[in-house]
């Protein structure tokens, strides 16, 4: 059902669950949603090839870049990125995909009308441009809490696995992790220093069995896939590899102070690269160029 004009919902339609186009693995779950409000496209066969990538919304530094570039990586081998469009991890993961020219689908505990947080609306057009955002409950929906946890089934039930980046103990990424272990599906974490209050969560994860996350590689021979390699999509006479010496570790801080941007501008920067593999990541934040 097209709901053009409907609540000022304009481009958004119903998709029930005997719809072609209704997400097949979503309707394996116990009790899955009814009906999906999208916008974008869907495609219903993708559980096979989909992964959720969740996280932290107060992630640290390395985790969103981490997150970015997991998801890049997995997106150019062919696997569709899910997330909840969160701050955070969340839309770190939906940045990612984005970069590789991939599909991400985010699932919303609001309306499709009512984008949460408001900052991401602008991410939020461009998923629609290359997958889809979807939401089980109708236009005018808040975000009220309470609406969340059932937004975590959703993704948990969309995907062959969930991958947890960061989460503190109390992190709603881990009832994602939860739900998708209640439905059989894959988990997967990616260690941290055990001072880190980041890493409770993640590592509780692994302590119980999830299967430990490095990079795509570990991912994908999880889910016996091969890895595809990115194309690289920036000038190696960017004027930030000025900034690196080869061989030569350089921090984060070191890097910004020689380069004049802001932190978080400059991580966006060198994710660029790393993707483009014209630098690597480093243990502690730093940076080589390759």
């Amino acid at each position: 059902m097209d709901l053009d004009g409907v609540h000022g919902a304009a481009g958004i339609r119903l998709v029930g669950r005997r719809d072609a186009d209704y997400p097949a693995w979503l309707g394996r779950i116990h009790d899955p949603p009814s009906q999906l409000w999208v916008r974008g496209r869907l495609v219903a066969g993708e559980g096979e090839q989909a992964v959720a990538v969740v996280g932290s919304r107060a992630a640290t530094r390395a985790g969103l870049a981490f997150a970015r570039l997991l998801a890049a990586e997995l997106a150019a081998s062919g696997l569709t990125i899910v997330s909840g469009l969160a701050r955070g991890i969340d839309t770190a993961a939906h940045q990612g995909a984005l970069d590789a020219g991939g599909r991400t689908v985010a699932v919303l505990g609001s309306g499709l009308d009512r984008i949460y947080p408001s900052e991401n609306a602008a991410l939020a057009r461009a998923i629609t441009g290359q997958g889809a955002v979807v939401s089980e409950f109708p236009p005018g929906t808040v975000p009220w809490k309470g609406n969340f946890p059932r937004r975590n089934r959703t993704i948990a039930g969309w995907a062959r696995a969930v991958i947890v980046v960061e989460a503190g103990e109390r992190s709603g990424a881990l009832s994602t992790a939860r739900a998708a272990l209640d439905e059989g599906r894959d988990v997967m974490a990616v260690p941290a220093h055990p001072t880190l209050p980041s890493a409770a969560g993640t590592n509780a994860l692994l302590r119980d069995g999830a299967a430990l996350v490095r990079d795509a590689s570990d991912v994908l021979s999880e889910l016996g896939l091969t890895r595809a390699p990115l194309d690289p999509p920036v000038p190696e006479n960017s004027p930030l590899l000025g900034a690196l010496r080869r061989g030569v570790p350089t921090s984060v801080e070191e890097i910004a102070s020689r380069c004049a941007l802001p932190v978080p501008e400059l991580l966006a920067r060198l994710t660029e690269l790393e993707l483009s593999g014209l630098l690597r990541r480093l243990p502690g934040a730093f940076f080589v160029r390759s």
